[in-house]
């Protein structure tokens, strides 16, 4: 069973010792459809910053009620690299970011999360090979991260092969792998106000200038799509992805 993304905006945020505030967005990238970055709304706690959480400080995402579990201290957060508000998220900073906490870089291996298909909880004994490698380096000149808001995606225009259908509801993501799986699509008026899913897989591209989501299906195949069912606020962790 997959997770709604919308239904975590304003969950409270709790450290291992104490609340660090709440979901605000998330950063995904558009070029395989993981979720990189929960942004945190730190409040009073953080002002003037933006708090960016892996999900590797999540591991499989544990939802305690009302609260999402992060595996930090408040005092790691706090010491980790600071990126300026309203600033688009370059490969050096995740680099520092990556190297602060520990963590492999996702974007070196054959895994989604670079090693492995899953983000790792537990922090390596020494650096991994590939970011032993990556030491000193920088990512090539030009280099841009394909980091996205999931906030400014939903209520994007959805268009079919054959003409506009409806805009973005919401994204469905893999608690376990973090990644989006599904698309959640309002259709409008042209199929009477249903709710369906399509795979992110059929996602063509997205332009953000038009803000619409070019998908490679007709409105008769979106038509044939599953109804979108109620989302509760729980889940199995045994989920798997679409």
């Amino acid at each position: 069973m997959l997770l709604s993304i919308e239904k975590l905006f304003r969950l409270k945020l709790g450290a291992s010792d104490g609340e660090i505030g709440q979901v605000q967005d998330f950063y995904f990238d558009d070029e395989n459809w993981a979720i990189r970055y929960l942004i945190a709304d730190t409040g009073t706690w953080l002002p003037g910053r933006q708090v960016l959480l892996s999900p590797h400080a999540f591991g499989t995402l544990h939802q305690d009620g009302k609260l999402l579990r992060v595996h930090l201290t408040r005092k790691q957060i706090e010491a980790s690299p600071s990126i300026e508000l309203h600033k688009p998220v370059s490969r050096q900073y995740e680099e520092e970011y990556f190297q602060y906490y520990g963590w492999p870089f996702y974007w070196q291996g054959g895994g989604l999360w670079g090693m492995s298909d899953i983000p790792v909880l537990e922090r390596p004994s020494e650096p991994l090979p590939v970011q032993r490698a990556a030491a000193g380096e920088r990512a090539p000149e030009g280099f841009e991260a394909h980091l996205r808001s999931t906030q400014a995606v939903m209520g994007y225009h959805i268009k079919a092969i054959d003409g506009m259908i409806g805009h973005v509801g919401d994204l469905m993501m893999n608690p376990q792998s973090w990644a989006i799986g599904q698309l959640v699509i309002k259709t409008g008026h042209w199929l009477s106000g249903r709710e369906v899913q399509i795979p992110t897989r059929n996602v063509d591209r997205i332009s953000y200038e038009e803000s619409t989501v070019f998908v490679k299906l007709t409105r008769a195949a979106i038509e044939q799509a599953t109804d979108q069912p109620p989302v509760s606020g729980q889940y199995d962790d045994q989920s798997d992805a679409s």
